[in-house]
């Protein structure tokens, strides 16, 4: 059904006058003619009677008339239901205890009037084609892996650094280590269950190994985070790595050690990914806030794969 037609069926009838409504409606009377015409024969019934004073509903016209009103009203609601600002605005944090989590739980505090829709996607691929596709707003992504591009329009930005982190049992030979140098672990095991192939943060961590000589270990079943630090609390010889903006809970009695690594310090880098024609206001101040935390999160004496963005914005052709 034509909206426009509805839209002039009642201004018509709220002024009683074709010409007035046209007045209304800022078209000309024959316009309004045209379309309550066209209206009426898509419906096959009358909804006017002229008269000399005007127009008057027909029985037709009448029993039309709030249904038109709901029409209207309806088209209001789904319009407002996607101008920009009015919706919540849909980020993907990779994972709930993650630091693209902590990022923008950091934002929402200083914009606590801005709602937000909190999605985790899988990998750095699904998610850039939810950005691409508009499924999503942005997304908290290592950008990029090597030999893969970024889609036209799709733009990214490194916002953190997030510093990488030993995690040992307290029989652990580095367990009493105020910090240990990456070069330090060469030959060590670290094991890492949960790393799937292909994704961005397998080769992070791929090639993280390879720059220092450590033993990433991905075998065995990965039976979730929990099993994961009991087994790391138990041993004297195994040990993972965390980002230090990941949120771990365990038992008191597990004893874990979180050591920081310096000499250099390998940091995770993120990187926002959204669609350059975005228009949601929220999504200029979530840029906006993360710039103006990135100075105090860059650092110095760094380490992150020759294939990372580098820490400017960059845009794919």
């Amino acid at each position: 059904m034509d909206l426009d037609a509805v839209r002039t069926f009642v201004a018509a009838a709220d002024a009683g006058q074709f010409q007035q409504a046209a007045a209304d409606l800022a078209v000309t009377q024959q316009a309004v003619s045209k379309r309550v015409a066209g209206l009426e024969k898509e419906l096959g019934v009358r909804l006017f009677t002229r008269t000399a004073r005007g127009a008057r509903l027909t029985i037709d016209g009448q029993a039309f008339l709030p249904h038109a009103r709901d029409l209207l009203r309806s088209e209001e609601r789904a319009a407002a239901s996607v101008r920009p600002g009015r919706r919540a605005l849909r980020v993907d944090v990779i994972g709930r205890r993650l630091a693209p989590a902590a990022l923008l739980r950091d934002f929402h505090r200083a914009h606590p009037g801005t709602e937000l829709d909190v999605v985790t996607l899988f990998d750095a691929e699904a998610a850039v084609e939810a950005v691409r596709a508009g499924t999503i707003d942005a997304s908290f992504r290592a950008v990029t892996q090597p030999g893969r591009r970024l889609p036209h329009g799709v733009v990214a930005e490194r916002v953190h650094n997030e510093p990488v982190q030993l995690l040992t049992g307290p029989a652990h030979e580095f367990a009493g280590a105020g910090q240990v140098a990456p070069a330090d672990l060469a030959g060590r095991r670290i094991w890492m269950p949960g790393i799937v192939p292909g994704t961005e943060w397998a080769a992070y961590y791929a090639d993280l190994g390879d720059a220092f000589g450590i033993t990433v270990d991905r075998i065995g079943p990965h039976f979730g985070l929990e099993p994961l630090l009991d087994v790391i609390a138990d041993s004297a010889a195994l040990a993972t790595f965390v980002g230090d903006g990941t949120r771990l809970v365990w038992p008191a009695d597990h004893g874990l050690r979180r050591i920081d690594m310096r000499g250099p310090t390998p940091v995770y880098p993120h990187s926002l990914v959204w669609h350059a024609d975005n228009p949601h206001p929220a999504l200029a101040a979530l840029l906006s806030h993360l710039r103006a935390a990135w100075p105090s999160r860059r650092g110095t004496g760094i380490w992150t794969p020759d294939w990372v963005q580098p820490p400017a914005v960059g845009v794919a052709s």
